[in-house]
């Protein structure tokens, strides 16, 4: 199949990004350069220059270099977003080591199971987290904690040779040695994907896949523009652990010399008076985060209107909560693909073209897609317009799974990386993702896609959000479930969505059951969990 989409590229965008062999070092190096003077972070009322930025990383580069941290070792983080991440993501890569992304929501199993397997040497954590911390670490090779106090001096006694972050910075004697990084080989990221059992996969990210999607992305987003924003205003109020907000909000920002608005946390009255005090370029968010703002609305009060950009991602984008914010903002929000194993970002909205609601865009530059069906034959490409499984391929894609040698062939064959997502695209190259191959549901031997149906009950005037899922059928096989939440002022029955979803849908994809509730489970990035529900239904069906 020929790459339909670059006939769709603008006359200033190339097949393929100049993508030079560069470490994230080298990222922050050029920008101090570039915009040293300029406002790198802003945290409530407190900023951080460029410089600034440099100067604290290089005194945590110090502070590890005098613990005998050396190249090739981890350093997990867990921490809500703030300056303290920045420092030490930047202060370990300019040694050499690898971050290792670490939920602040884990509990102690969770938080074992990855410093186990990463086998961190330091963790640097939020002060309320750190008594999690001391209840596993007789379990754990990590042997200290750097702890960073958010809200001021505490009372908290630390243990063995654990140190508050501001004294360990101190502890810097001397110059931080060169360490020479091979961009293409050493790991910046291990970034924990969520597994359904067991441990969660890392997966190996290279400073040469943050490189290339950050150069992907820039040429995408900002070389097609008439005039590049200066100092640009960022919002990054999604948690830096999760990779979405890692590229695209952090290291794409500081790409371009943005000024990055850290939020520790979502809490939409907060959000709202932030961006209408800062006024900035470019929000990113999550469809829920989009949801909530349609449920509040007055978005010229706030100056969602007066925002240039408008990025989602995570999951897929309601079509109804879509159009209702565009028409509320009169801004286009462009929404994308990406996942952990790509950097993430393989697929976008072009700003350039036309923006088809429902699809995730077309593939960036240096990015190849195939929507592909295994057969008896080995791997063949389906015909435009048909479902099958997205496979991709980019110097965006992982190095592979850390220490899963088997888990990475079944994922990335022959260089194509393989990524579980079933999809389609059109006669002009854009991509639509129909469904996770697993969440497929196979009633009565009819393949039935879980997002169609959530496309329709979004219809409806009163359905806040809704997750679908397949449960288990004695006659089917599989059925359709449907759980649901209201907007503060809706009416409705169970009754009422399933006879909605028969006037939108074929009979055979209708919900047989309706369970509406106060409140559907998210992540702590506020994606909706199928796999909680699912797991609750198994729970209930076998006690």
């Amino acid at each position: 199949m020929e790459k339909r989409w670059l006939s769709l590229y603008d006359e200033r965008l190339s097949e393929n990004s100049e993508i030079l062999n560069r470490s994230l070092n080298d990222l922050l190096n050029d920008s101090v350069e570039q915009f040293g003077d300029h406002t790198a972070i802003t945290f409530f009322r407190n900023t951080w220059r460029y410089n600034e930025l440099k100067q604290m990383s290089e005194a945590m580069a110090g502070a590890l270099s005098e613990e005998g941290f050396q190249k090739g070792d981890r350093l997990a983080i867990m921490l809500p977003n703030c300056p303290q991440y920045l420092f030490s993501l930047f202060g370990t890569w300019r040694v050499g080591g690898a971050v290792v992304q670490v939920n602040p929501m884990y509990v102690d199993r969770e938080l074992k199971d990855i410093l186990n397997d990463s086998e961190a040497t330091h963790i640097v954590i939020l002060s309320d987290l750190y008594p999690l911390f001391k209840k596993v670490r007789q379990d754990v090779p990590t042997k200290k904690a750097i702890v960073v106090e958010l809200k001021g001096n505490s009372k908290l006694e630390l243990e063995n040779e654990d140190m508050f972050y501001h004294d360990f910075l101190q502890t810097m004697k001397q110059s931080v040695p060169v360490v020479e990084i091979n961009p293409a080989e050493d790991l910046a990221v291990l970034q924990y994907t969520g597994g359904t059992t067991g441990i969660s996969k890392g997966v190996m990210l290279t400073h040469l896949n943050f490189i290339a999607n950050i150069e992907q992305m820039y040429e995408f987003m900002f070389k097609i523009l008439p005039e590049r924003p200066v100092n640009a205003k960022v919002i990054n109020v999604l948690p830096l652990f999760h990779i979405f907000s890692m590229t695209v909000c952090n290291l794409l920002t500081i790409r371009h010399g943005g000024n990055q608005i850290m939020i520790p946390r979502f809490d939409m009255p907060d959000v709202l008076e932030i961006i209408k005090h800062e006024q900035p370029f470019q929000f990113a968010g999550v469809p829920t985060m989009y949801v909530g703002f349609n449920q509040v609305g007055k978005y010229e009060t706030y100056g969602l209107n007066q925002i240039q950009n408008y990025i989602s991602g995570g999951s897929s984008l309601p079509v109804e909560a879509l159009e209702t914010f565009e028409k509320g903002t009169g801004r286009p929000l462009c929404e994308g693909y990406g996942l952990s194993e790509a950097a993430p970002v393989t697929h976008f909205n072009p700003s350039f073209r036309e923006r088809k609601a429902g699809s995730i865009g077309i593939p960036l530059p240096s990015t190849d897609a195939k929507v592909v069906r295994e057969t008896d034959e080995g791997i063949e490409e389906v015909a435009v317009g048909e479902v099958g499984e997205l496979i991709i391929k980019g110097p965006q894609v992982m190095r592979g799974y850390w220490r899963k040698p088997e888990e990475t062939r079944n994922t990335l064959r022959d260089g194509w990386l393989f990524t579980g997502d079933l999809a389609r695209m059109d006669d002009e190259g854009y991509f639509y993702i129909v469904d996770r191959k697993k969440d497929l549901i196979i009633a009565s031997g009819y393949n039935i896609y879980p997002r169609e149906i959530e496309e329709v009950i979004y219809q409806h005037e009163g359905v806040q959000e809704v997750i679908v899922i397949g449960i288990p059928d004695e006659y089917r096989g599989e059925t359709v479930k449907a759980y649901i939440t209201k907007k503060e002022t809706a009416h409705f029955s169970e009754k009422d969505i399933i006879d909605f979803c028969r006037k939108g849908l074929a009979a055979y994809k209708v919900p047989s059951a309706i369970e509406i509730r106060d409140q559907l489970p998210k992540s702590a990035v506020g994606k909706l969990l199928k796999r909680t529900l699912r797991n609750q239904e198994l729970e209930r069906l076998n006690p």
